[in-house]
């Protein structure tokens, strides 16, 4: 019928977009199906592995990968497949707690000193200043050697040390979200300013916030896992990957057993690009100047 000719079709949503965009990237949908995959290795792990991963046979200590190991044994004669499981949950348990603490001090400081301005963004901003002269390596080592190694330690040192840049950011996007005319109407009507920040600019602000945590996620793991491997991070037995490539920094270990540093490694690679690769999808199906 000619009526049902007329009817216009129904507009996108944003979700609808989203998810066209993204999906436009294949790296980021390549990296988000691997993340996947990751994560839910790390979550079933004690299902998934077939052995402890403090479990030690000195018989079988330095073997090539077999059926009976997939990944061969380290000098202790554990099965590094499972410890590769179970150095999945703690990499992936700092990554994601910690990012998920720097973001929401970063993102308070960040609203506050964005919104108010003046003397309070001055001070706040000189503070972010002084914490970014400080080299990363040296902070960080600084801190675990004062508050011993550990995994609840490390989590609270990369939250209290990795917000800055977040805090930079969400400050410079409610720079440009306050002199809005939803803004300007909050005020007029007499809305409070937490509630302005966070329920009016915030949101509007969660693109850049989301791609930010997503970047630092496989920030935090790399480094994580240069602190193991240095002997400041997850302290053994607790399996790591740092701390397992730190088990095979032995020159001779390395040219013997091959298998042992290169699965650990292959690992931090591999999880760190995809959460990059994610990380530049989120950015694009995010931006609103993709939106057309």
């Amino acid at each position: 019928m000619r009526w049902q000719e007329n009817i216009a079709p129904k507009p996108e949503t944003m979700t609808k977009i989203f998810f066209e965009k993204f999906f436009k990237n294949k790296l980021a949908v390549l990296g988000g199906i691997l993340l996947s995959i990751i994560i839910l290795a790390a979550l079933f792990a004690p299902v998934i592995a077939p052995y402890a991963p403090e479990h030690q046979n000195l018989l079988n200590k330095l073997k090539a990968p077999s059926a009976e190991h997939l990944m061969g044994t380290d000098k202790f004669g554990r099965d590094i497949f499972s410890r590769l499981l179970y150095g999945a949950q703690v990499s992936l348990l700092v990554g994601f707690a910690s990012v998920l603490g720097s973001i929401t001090i970063g993102t308070i400081i960040g609203a506050i000193a964005g919104y108010f301005g003046g003397i309070i963004d001055a001070m706040l901003m000189r503070f972010v200043d002084i914490i970014l002269s400080i080299p990363d390596i040296f902070l960080l080592i600084t801190l675990v050697t004062i508050f011993q190694p550990g995994v609840d330690k490390l989590i609270l040192i990369f939250a209290l040390t990795r917000w800055t840049t977040t805090a930079r950011l969400v400050r410079g996007e409610f720079l440009s979200l306050r002199s809005r005319e939803f803004v300007l109407a909050a005020k007029t009507i007499g809305t409070r300013s937490h509630k302005i920040i966070f329920s009016h600019i915030l949101p509007n602000a969660m693109g850049p916030i989301i791609v930010a945590a997503t970047l630092s996620v496989g920030t935090v793991i790399l480094s994580e896992s240069a602190l193991s491997y240095l002997g400041f991070g997850v302290q053994p037995p607790v399996a790591s990957w740092g701390n397992m490539l730190q088990d095979a920094q032995n020159f001779t270990i390395m040219i013997k057993a091959w298998w042992y540093p290169l699965f650990p490694g292959l690992m931090i690679l591999i999880t760190v690009l995809c959460f990059n690769f994610v990380g530049d999808g989120l950015r694009d199906a995010l931006d609103p100047k993709n939106i057309k």
